[in-house]
């Protein structure tokens, strides 16, 4: 069943798409908040219907819950409502879907769509609505049809997307889980979030690196608990690490700058079961005003988890950041204003050090940083030197080349862990990982889960064997505290006999890799021959 709903799901984003294409607006840049926006009022009209036949008899094995539910006197109906989980939007009758269908015929119906919208928002806003740091609240609806510059053909615009929603039912997949619904969240989105789309939005993290993340980071059964990202984008990491610990079992807390992400991760919180979070998600620059305090100090988190924006020109808010502020945050320093290219300021170094000053006593945190992070000199430096001397660093991932497919930057993952003093540190090299494959003009590593499950258990067993190599902090500090594995000797695994199968896939991989490295190669080649000509020489 998950198979065919998840296809027919796709099909039906994929219509609204076509729909958004004829009328002009494919491609447009509304058209992220017209598909997500119409799929999620689709989404929460069916979670509506379901919870009534979880909790009134009367709407048991009906076929049409909309009928039902509309001959209800008014008392009953307040009644039901009383009786709804806070994750489901209360809904007037004039609301659902069935009503506007049966509408479409009247005079003036794209208004009649988009103010149908705009009052479930208003009805719904003290649970649905994300804040601003400024503590202004962005309500779930647009009125969407207003996004068509002809208004002659809103209406038919109106009636096309409601026409291409009331064959579809989300009715028998309320009951599934995380890894369902992110897939369907991930195709949802997959062509509105390029870099990230905002200026700290993330890049988006694969879904194998998120649970290599998650897994590290909660080891162990927690109830209870806080999870924070200053840079959520739309919301990858929280949803792994929430997924983890069990959505009922953490509150989630996040930050970004962008309106287009924040969207994105309510969005994620509803398809995931986390709307008690909503009023969690913030909207503002972390950097430079934290929202999340206590008092004047900043609010502490048992989890913390992010993928910060690594380079970005902040010269704009530069004068306006404290070392001294907020428990001196920024205690390594703030990366100076280069005179050329202000867009490589080194960002993430502040995201960094805001992470370490907001996590709980005994938090754990998980960061993914640029590899030359690992060895670099000045801040990077002073943050490896804190973590290690104060023992709180737990470990390093060093992941393959090309984990990111919209970016060349090599990565690892930073681990944290302030619930005690640590003496030395796990070090895992899962550079010779994964698969190279192409995605369009970029090269990517994919992970299997076999891989995946390689770097969890060598990463969490704490011993030197394998890809992983326990080594002492003192051995950290003579080293000018660098991080990287390659500094250090890393054990080979014992020789052993290998399958068949194994040899070739390993000999297959090795094939790829050179393959992809000669086209890189040729291509630049190509380039050179290309400059030189222009300037007049000839290879």
């Amino acid at each position: 069943m998950k198979t065919d709903f998840t296809k027919s799901t796709k099909e039906l984003i994929d219509g609204l798409k076509n729909i958004c294409a004829q009328y002009g607006l494919g491609n447009d840049g509304n058209e992220f908040k017209i598909i997500t926006q119409v799929f999620l009022y689709k989404f929460m009209n069916d979670k509506f219907g379901y919870e009534l036949e979880q909790i009134d008899s009367r709407f048991k094995g009906v076929l049409n819950w909309e009928m039902v539910a509309t001959k209800l006197p008014t008392d009953d109906y307040e009644k039901i409502l009383r009786k709804l989980p806070p994750s489901t939007a209360k809904l007037k009758k004039e609301h659902y879907l069935s009503h506007l269908f049966n509408n479409q015929n009247t005079k003036n119906f794209a208004k009649l769509f988009d103010s149908t919208l705009l009052d479930i928002s208003v009805s719904n806003a003290e649970i649905f609505s994300v804040n601003t740091a400024n503590n202004a609240k962005i309500v779930l609806f647009d009125e969407l049809t207003q996004f068509l510059t002809d208004s002659s053909q809103r209406d038919d615009f109106a009636k096309a997307l409601v026409n291409q929603l009331v064959n579809f039912s989300f009715h028998d997949i309320f009951d599934q889980k995380f890894d369902f619904f992110s897939t369907i969240f991930e195709y949802l989105i997959k062509d509105y979030n390029k870099d990230g789309g905002g200026k700290y939005a993330e890049y988006y993290t694969p879904h194998a690196v998120a649970k290599i993340m998650a897994a590290i980071l909660v080891d162990k059964p927690v109830k209870n608990v806080t999870v924070y990202d200053p840079s959520a984008g739309s919301g990858t990491l929280l949803m792994n690490v929430a997924h983890q610990i069990g959505e009922q079992n953490c509150s989630i807390y996040s930050q970004d700058i962008s309106q287009k992400s924040s969207g994105m991760l309510r969005l994620n919180l509803i398809l995931n079961n986390l709307v008690h979070s909503i009023q969690n998600i913030i909207q503002g620059n972390t950097i430079s005003n934290p929202y999340f305090r206590d008092g004047s100090s900043l609010k502490k988190f048992d989890y913390i988890i992010s993928n910060p924006p690594f380079k970005l020109d902040f010269s704009d808010f530069h004068a306006s950041l404290d070392s001294t502020s907020l428990d001196s945050r920024f205690f390594a320093g703030i990366p100076t204003i280069p005179k050329k290219d202000k867009d490589q300021m080194a960002i993430y170094l502040l995201f960094m050090q805001h992470i370490i000053a907001s996590l709980a006593s005994d938090g754990k945190a998980a960061i993914v940083v640029p590899t030359g992070f690992l060895t670099g000199s000045g801040i990077a430096n002073k943050i490896r030197k804190n973590l290690v001397d104060s023992g709180y660093l737990l470990g390093v991932v060093l992941m393959p080349k090309n984990i990111f497919a919209t970016t060349g930057t090599n990565v690892s993952v930073v681990f944290i862990d302030k619930s005690k003093q640590h003496k030395d540190v796990t070090l895992v090299d899962a550079s010779k990982l994964g698969e190279i494959v192409k995605e369009g003009k970029n090269q990517k590593t994919l992970l299997s889960e076999s891989d995946e499950q390689q770097i969890i258990e060598a990463f969490l067993d704490r011993s030197s064997s394998g890809i992983a190599k326990v080594v002492d902090f003192k051995m950290i500090a003579d080293r000018n505290y660098s991080w990287a594995p390659g500094h250090f000797l890393i054990q080979k695994p014992e020789e052993q006999a290998i399958s068949k199968e194994k040899f070739q896939k390993e000999v297959g991989f090795l094939i790829r890799q050179i393959s992809a490295d000669l086209d890189e190669i040729t291509a630049l080649k190509i380039s050179l021959a290309k400059n030189l000509k222009a300037i007049g020489h000839e290879l």
